[in-house]
């Protein structure tokens, strides 16, 4: 169980790492500082490469590796069910962020630096509630 535990917080720490990157990206940088004009026929943009070659694979496998985890430890507790409701709304950011990422794409010049920079904090405070919950594991059987 150890391994898989190990395996969980190295993906946990790319996935997490890519969505606080990503939407800073975006915010950051802007069509003429790229030139977004001069990448390759068939080729993707720096921001879809880091979602879909490093977060999507790092949240699948951090998933994959949280669910062995789980099933080796065979525990269901009050805590776990409300971290699990916040990795969903992680899972949710990673698609918004997606969705950033494409429209960024199709518009340029598309004016969104407090929307990303609103996304980035939202899904920092999200990983540090997500943090806690599992470090302190409170009593949450009030709450459920």
């Amino acid at each position: 169980m150890l391994w898989f535990l190990t395996l969980h917080i190295i993906f946990l720490l790319f996935w997490c790492a890519a969505l606080l990157y990503l939407p800073l990206y975006l915010a950051l940088v802007e069509r003429r500082d790229l030139a977004l004009e001069l990448i390759p026929e068939g080729q993707a943009s720096l921001a879809r490469f880091l979602l879909t070659h490093i977060a999507t694979p790092a949240a699948l496998l951090a998933i994959m590796t949280g669910t062995g985890v789980f099933l080796a430890q065979g525990r269901v507790e009050p805590w776990l069910i409300v971290k699990l409701a916040l990795v969903a709304l992680l899972v949710l950011g990673h698609a918004l962020v997606g969705w950033m990422v494409l429209g960024r794409e199709r518009d340029p010049d598309r004016p969104a630096p407090a929307v990303c920079w609103t996304v980035a904090g939202g899904l920092c405070l999200l990983m540090l509630l997500i943090v806690w919950f599992v470090l302190a594991k409170p009593d949450v059987e009030g709450l459920l």
